[in-house]
């Protein structure tokens, strides 16, 4: 890039980079921030920018990655492809950066936004090593200490040397708690010299008490001596410190030695760590600055909706919006001092070096920013007193070199041009300066105080004026950027609500042209035009903006609206489908009890059965209809028994709508008798009729004369232990020819296992029975032996 570094300074970028640096967690990833530079290729950038936004994303939802305590570990890989030992702490370092590598994976896969995915290429480049990473951390304790598990032999020599130890105390513990000899000790404790134990002893006891003298106190009034008992065990102890010693080194050999096998996945995957590091704290400053991703295009065009200068407060500074680039190429910006000028200027090239750094920007969502080749920046006092140049000197050197380097990828910001000099002289040249530029289709942007520049830019195809709002009423501006509306110098104004003459105003108002005063006449008509224009559409916005609002809101309640009519159809179905259960199922029932009354009928009960089964008959038939009637209610489901049910209680089966006995009870399972059938029902179902029990004598045969009926969901079973086989072949007979027309096509015979006749003889009767399929004896579970499982056609 051809941009001068001064210029970045000029702009400010090294503080914004210096903001960088400080979100960055690794040490490298700010160095890289400091000296970011901007690239002038729109892939580059595109891509830079394209970082930062996926893993602004990333981040979105939950929190940022934590890189930990990493460190640089890169030296210490090439020592151990030397053949060198790492140091304790050495390996607490890259032990650590290990770790960070490994969690950083994880948060990766533990993130649900997986929508962005250009940050890949570095993720990928992130190796776990779990192996090498659990060796350091059982290994290395601390900065001074290794484990004792670290090898078999140093936890062998390390108990040795605590045994030794152990047994020096002991010996030495005897010495001074010996009354004879606890006389000759300055204080009855044991301590150490040169790493062998020793006693202190009084000088004038010296020859009391032999031994090998290791020191002596400040005073000489004390001698630190080894006693002879325990000379030979402290050799010891210091042979096997030795040992420790030679084996911690070759541990550390050994363990370094494996990290030399793993550098360079190691080397890479922390250089993809400083990467992301640098990346994320990008992603971190735009959150901090409420920032968002531009449109990147490289033909020169700049809009800049709601821009804030990222080093100003964001609470107080106030928005701008710029365009450049498109139907104008350069921007004249007119307004008083103080009024915000200078700000935009660095704002526009400052955002612009940003994104070129790869970096969001805070401006609104549809902004749209070029990428340049040079940004040339003219702004500032630039005196040099070393060259004894002059404000005026200073500024004309630095646009000369501005002028040589312009071309039409040239970005160029210039700040009172043609001020420190002739007014009039000075604004001559600055004009020939802007048209120079602009021959030469760069984009400018300028400030300036001189009227013949807005007249210029009135004039000029491709050259716009701007200005920042002055309040006269309050003498203050309000950083609001007029585009396309020239400003006034409002001296008069400004003069007179100080207080000044009104003759002196009036005098000097007849200095002023009449072509001047009908040209500020003009531009204070303009200004109401636009002001007007501006209020206007803030209130087409606003209006807009609620009418899109009901949109959404109306939108919202049409989808709560379909999702409620879809639930309540699907509900319709659910409960036509439990309705058609349930008749079908009623109707089994009614089919079941008129084939069982035509089967007993006899000359003698003819009447009486006939009469009970059209009673039962017309009961079910009412109860179906009172199911099929979505108007009918069916009894509190709220109902509770008034007390415990017994066997012989006369109840009511609400769901049939018919009366019965209780015959047996087995949990919130009850045997109900309905005349000649017998069903089991829930608890539930069931309404007392009775106040009081009527208990019942229990069958002592499990013989069941009758077909039973089971509930709809239960598997149907025929229990025919204790019959003959002609008995038994008749209530076979007659269950399958009930369970064919109930609809019923799996059922199960209980013959029970004993001598195996009565299987025999039922096995022989289904093979020959017209509606069986197939049948089979039971698995464990079902009864095994003692059950045939018949499938019905």
């Amino acid at each position: 890039m051809q941009g001068s570094i001064k210029y970045y300074k000029t702009l400010e970028l090294n503080k914004v980079l210096e903001l960088l640096a400080g979100e960055a967690a690794l040490d490298d990833a700010a160095d890289l921030a400091k000296n970011l530079m901007p690239s002038s290729d729109i892939n580059t950038v595109k891509t830079l920018i394209g970082y930062t936004n996926d893993a602004f994303n990333l981040s979105a939802n939950t929190s940022f990655p934590s890189f930990g305590k990493a460190k640089n570990v890169c030296s210490y890989l090439e020592k151990c492809n030397a053949g060198g030992a790492l140091n304790l702490k050495e390996f607490l370092e890259l032990g650590e950066t290990l770790r960070v590598i490994r969690s950083i994976i994880e948060w990766k896969n533990n993130n649900k936004n997986q929508s962005a995915n250009s940050l890949s290429v570095f993720f990928n480049q992130l190796v776990a090593n779990n192996y090498l990473e659990d060796k350091i951390k059982h290994t290395i304790i601390s900065e001074d200490e290794i484990s004792d598990n670290a090898s078999p032999d140093l936890c062998d020599i390390r108990r040795k040397i605590s045994k030794a130890s152990s047994e020096i105390r002991n010996k030495l513990d005897r010495i001074v708690k010996n009354p004879s000899k606890n006389k000759y000790l300055q204080e009855s404790i044991v301590t150490v010299r040169d790493g062998r134990f020793v006693v202190p002893v009084k000088q004038e006891y010296r020859s009391e008490v032999s031994g090998i003298v290791h020191d002596t106190s400040s005073s000489g009034a004390t001698l630190f001596i080894e006693p002879i008992e325990v000379v030979e065990i402290n050799n010891d102890i210091r042979v096997l410190k030795g040992k420790e010693k030679d084996e911690i080194l070759k541990i550390l050999l050994e363990l370094s030695g494996e990290v030399a096998n793993f550098s360079e996945t190691i080397k890479t995957s922390y250089n993809a760590l400083v990467q992301l590091s640098l990346i994320f704290a990008k992603a971190s400053l735009a959150y901090k600055m409420k920032a968002s991703l531009p449109n990147i295009n490289q033909n020169g065009y700049v809009y800049l909706k709601n821009a804030r200068h990222p080093l100003i407060d964001k609470n107080k500074v106030v928005p701008i919006t710029v365009e450049l680039g498109k139907e104008y190429r350069t921007l004249v910006i007119t307004g008083p001092n103080t009024g915000g000028k200078t700000v935009a200027l660095k704002t526009v090239g400052l955002l612009t070096l940003m994104v070129m750094c790869g970096m969001l920007i805070p401006v609104s969502e549809d902004s749209h920013i070029s990428v340049f080749d040079n940004i040339l920046v003219d702004i500032g006092d630039e005196q040099s007193i070393e060259q004894s140049l002059s404000t005026f000197s200073s500024h004309i050197i630095n646009i000369i070199e501005i002028l040589k380097q312009t071309n039409d990828k040239s970005l160029v910001l210039l700040d009172e041009l043609g001020g420190g000099t002739d007014p009039q002289e000075g604004a001559a040249l600055a004009q020939a300066i802007i048209l120079y530029i602009h021959n030469r289709y760069a984009k400018i942007v300028t400030t300036t105080h001189y009227s013949q520049l807005k007249s210029f830019a009135l004039s000029e195809d491709g050259v716009q004026n701007a200005s920042f709002e002055f309040n006269v009423e309050t003498l203050k501006p309000t950083y609001n950027l007029l585009i396309g509306v020239p400003g006034r110098s409002n001296a008069f104004a400004i003069a007179d609500s100080l207080g000044m003459e009104k003759s002196v105003l009036k005098t000097a108002l007849e200095y002023v042209s009449e072509d001047d005063r009908q040209f500020d006449k003009v531009i204070a008509n303009l200004e109401e035009s636009l002001q007007k224009l501006n209020k206007d559409n803030a209130e087409v916005s606003a209006l807009k903006s609620e009418l899109l609002k009901q949109k959404e809101i109306l939108n919202s309640k049409l989808d709560a609206v379909n999702k409620e009519c879809d639930k309540l159809l699907e509900n319709a179905k659910h409960k036509a489908q439990d309705m058609l259960d349930t008749t079908r199922y009623k109707s089994d029932i009614l089919l079941n009890s008129l084939e069982t009354a035509a089967k007993e009928l006899t000359k003698q009960n003819n009447a009486e059965l006939l009469l009970a089964a059209k009673s039962n008959a017309k009961q079910t038939i009412s109860a179906l209809e009172d199911g099929i009637d979505p108007i009918v209610n069916q009894d509190n489901e709220s109902y509770v028994l008034p007390r415990q049910l017994f066997v012989g209680d006369k109840i009511k089966i609400n769901s049939l709508g018919q009366n019965g006995v209780v015959e047996q009870i087995s949990g919130n399972k009850i045997t109900v008798m309905l005349g000649n059938l017998k069903t089991a029902v829930d608890i539930k179902d069931i309404r007392l009729i009775t106040e009081k029990a009527e208990k019942i004598k229990p069958k002592t045969r499990n013989v069941k004369s009758k077909t039973e009926i089971v509930s709809k969901n239960a598997l149907m079973e025929l229990d025919i232990r204790g019959y003959n086989c002609e008995e038994g072949l008749l209530e076979v007979e007659r269950y399958i020819d009930n369970s064919v027309m109930t609809g019923i096509h799996t059922v199960g015979i209980i013959h029970g296992k004993g001598t195996g006749v009565l299987r025999s003889a039922v096995h022989s009767f289904l093979k020959r029975h017209p509606q069986v399929k197939s049948y089979r004896l039971g698995v464990f579970g079902e009864g095994e032996n003692g059950i045939t499982i018949v499938e019905l056609k």
